[in-house]
């Protein structure tokens, strides 16, 4: 494999003259970037990603922290940062909790970690880090941090998002469009401030128009199959059932929810109907398909991915900041019993 030298060698000129040719930093003349790039051809050399680095004071590596690498909301956050990566030939550094202490204090050791292994920047997706910590991390990395999910005061510019208010806003209004009015929610304990928006814009909306959830119809869960599952079952145990519909915090919740009403002779949705919240790609392969709020969040990454290109390495890459939210109907919601809401 050609060195670096042998490339000063066959142009006929110094090693400095070849790095400041490879690295476009520094004066070189005409001709001497001509013997450079025709021994660079002739040899085909490729220069190795340490001295490209050493050269430019970079690393080529992005840092990305996520609370957990599985499941069916952070794995497609991971796909998408990862091929704009390879896209900007840039790489890909993942970390999840790290060390000891509590949650947000391991995620913050995630961000500092990941900026001593010399990431250029970090994305960052937790709903423990508190606002201070972030703005905190931010000015200790100079800017080279983005946020996902979260809108960040005075960090704004380096915030992505959709808008979690209006995403609960329209699951309220979807089943209120068909005639529900006896709600039952399946919510979460995460104290995210997602989870808080899409709850408090769901229920807001609800009470526009005189609705409200009877206390033993709202039940926690964890996110995860298994708390759903027996969320759905709290609400069955709780006596006959005097909802018809079912909204849950997110997509994989609703599906648990589904099976164990199934169990329990009920029939989606000509019994009860169930939205779920996310779209995440197994929500149309459910039986039946799962009616949800569409939230954009591989859009959301994508962009925060290029904003924070475009902040280490000067690129100019297209950034999009607005994320709407929308309603995607399939199987699981029917028209509830009550004079169905004419929504503008």
């Amino acid at each position: 494999m050609a060195t670096i030298k042998d490339v000063a060698k066959l142009a006929g000129v110094g090693v400095g003259t070849v790095s400041r040719a490879i690295s476009g930093k520094g004066a070189i003349s005409e001709a001497a970037m001509a013997k450079v790039q025709a021994a660079v051809q002739t040899l085909q050399f490729k220069p190795s990603s340490a001295a490209r680095a050493l050269s430019l004071r970079q690393s080529g590596m992005i840092g990305v922290f996520v609370p957990v690498f599985e499941g069916s909301f952070y794995s497609p956050i991971l796909q998408c940062i990862d091929a704009e990566l390879r896209t900007a030939d840039r790489h890909m550094m993942a970390a999840s909790g790290y060390g000891h202490g509590t949650v947000a204090q391991q995620a913050v050791n995630s961000l500092d970690f990941l900026f001593q292994k010399e990431c250029d920047g970090v994305l960052a997706l937790s709903s423990h880090i508190t606002d201070l910590q972030f703005a905190d991390l931010s000015r200790r990395t100079h800017n080279r941090l983005v946020v996902l999910n979260r809108n960040i005061a005075g960090l704004e510019e380096h915030s992505f998002s959709a808008d979690h208010y209006l995403a609960g806003q329209l699951a309220a209004r979807a089943l209120l469009s068909r005639g529900h009015r006896n709600i039952a929610t399946i919510q979460g304990t995460r104290h995210g401030p997602d989870i808080a928006l899409r709850m408090a814009g769901f229920k807001a909306e609800l009470a526009l128009h005189g609705v409200r959830i009877k206390a033993r119809n709202q039940v926690d869960g964890q996110f995860d199959f298994p708390s759903g599952y027996a969320a759905a079952d709290t609400l069955l145990r709780r006596g006959p059932t005097d909802f018809t519909a079912l909204f849950c915090a997110n997509d994989v919740m609703a599906m648990a929810a589904i099976l164990r009403f199934t169990q329990a002779g009920l029939q989606v949705p000509r019994d009860l109907s169930v939205m779920g919240y996310d779209d995440t790609d197994m929500a149309a392969y459910t039986a039946p398909a799962l009616s949800t709020v569409h939230v954009p969040i591989r859009e959301v990454a994508t962009n925060g991915c290029r904003h924070l290109l475009n902040l280490c390495y000067g690129s100019q890459l297209t950034v999009h900041r607005e994320f709407l939210p929308h309603v995607v109907w399939r199987d699981s919601v029917a028209f509830g019993p009550c004079e169905p809401i004419a929504m503008t």
